[in-house]
């Protein structure tokens, strides 16, 4: 029988987005001193409280239109180029499921895939630069093989979740080639990118938070 996320759960999936992000604002901020200039984790704190905020007064039930609030806010507070590519991360995803109240597992992976697409077109980055495509691309290649494959949603996240945060560590041994890092050159080698695993824990809270509500039913 397919899965479905229902446009409640989804609600709920952005709002731990949201929390987790948040709470990890020191962390973020830390890897960004080693490969930017140290305002990551604040610009992401910020983006996501108005997020929040507007997840929480949406009453309608459009899961596309949801996501492009998010990314709206992000888009609208975070600073540099950080804004406009998470931006991008959920509107693009919102644009492909407008007008629907639930979603299934090809739904995810168009969204994320149309995602992945549209940051590539906007930065010009590419998997080996050390951005955050090195994380975002493995999750949606998981995310495309889940489907194909017929796994479950949960499965699907698990598996997206590992890909994504494997890329997010294999940045480490990487030189960054876009954004204010690739001044820094050589420096960045041994550190994580900060956006990367951004993305790992935006996927690791949506894993988390689909579990929970999916065990509701």
């Amino acid at each position: 029988m397919e899965q479905y996320i229902g446009f409640k759960c989804m609600k709920d999936v952005l709002l731990n987005v949201s929390e987790e992000i948040m709470q990890q604002k020191d962390y973020l901020t830390n890897l960004d001193v080693a490969c930017g200039d140290g305002d990551f984790g604040v610009g992401m704190y910020i983006g996501f409280k108005n997020a929040k905020q507007n997840i929480e007064q949406y009453e309608g039930g459009d899961i596309g239109v949801l996501l492009e609030k998010v990314g709206n806010a992000l888009l609208s507070s975070v600073g540099g180029a950080s804004g406009p590519i998470f931006g991008t991360l959920f509107i693009e995803s919102g644009k492909i499921v407008k007008g629907k109240d639930n979603i299934n597992l090809q739904d995810v992976a168009a969204m994320f895939e149309a995602a992945l697409q549209k940051i590539c077109q906007l930065g010009g980055a590419k998997p080996g630069d050390k951005t955050l495509v090195d994380a975002l691309e493995p999750a949606v290649k998981e995310f495309r093989k889940a489907a194909s494959e017929g796994s479950t949603l949960a499965e699907a996240f698990e598996r997206a979740t590992k890909a994504a945060g494997e890329g997010a560590k294999s940045t480490e041994n990487l030189v960054a080639k876009q954004g204010k890092a690739r001044y820094l050159g050589a420096e960045t080698l041994g550190h994580p990118d900060p956006g990367a695993v951004a993305i790992y824990l935006i996927f690791k809270a949506m894993s988390v938070a689909l579990r929970r509500c999916l065990q509701q039913f």
